[in-house]
């Protein structure tokens, strides 16, 4: 990932991977326990470590890493990953789920609309063709 496409100067990459450090380091951790305990690759631990985001993975697995890394060291996952999603400005954060909920219901009400509009429009052209219902008794 080169730090052009990140959208954030490498010092903030390095800010954040002091914090991990320190954290760590508050704890009494070292980085091979650290290690040990997540499984994460060395390599990608001293890269999140010295904010080298040029030797991280794809930004998916980064945030699992993240999460591992401060589950391991006895932070939050989640306030590790909103601190670094400050740094990384790769991508928007998604809408909240009740905004996706609402969204999605406003999507499906559409949807109904458009079949029942479809289905009268149906029923429209069958009497339109067929000149409307039989006259009863015939």
């Amino acid at each position: 990932m080169d730090v052009a496409d990140t959208g954030a100067p490498a010092s903030d990459y390095a800010d954040f991977g002091r914090y991990l450090t320190q954290q760590r380091e508050l704890r009494g951790l070292t980085r091979g326990e650290v290690q040990k305990v997540t499984r994460i690759p060395s390599a990608i631990l001293a890269a999140l470590e010295q904010g080298d985001v040029d030797h991280l993975p794809a930004r998916v697995f980064i945030l699992n890493y993240i999460r591992a890394y401060a589950t391991a060291i006895g932070i939050g996952p989640d306030e590790a990953v909103l601190r670094y999603e400050e740094v990384d400005r790769t991508v928007k954060s998604l809408p909240a789920p009740a905004v996706l909920e609402r969204q999605r219901r406003r999507r499906a009400w559409i949807t109904l609309a458009c079949v029942v509009v479809a289905v009268a429009a149906a029923v429209f052209a069958v009497f339109a063709v067929f000149g409307g219902a039989p006259a009863p008794g015939r």
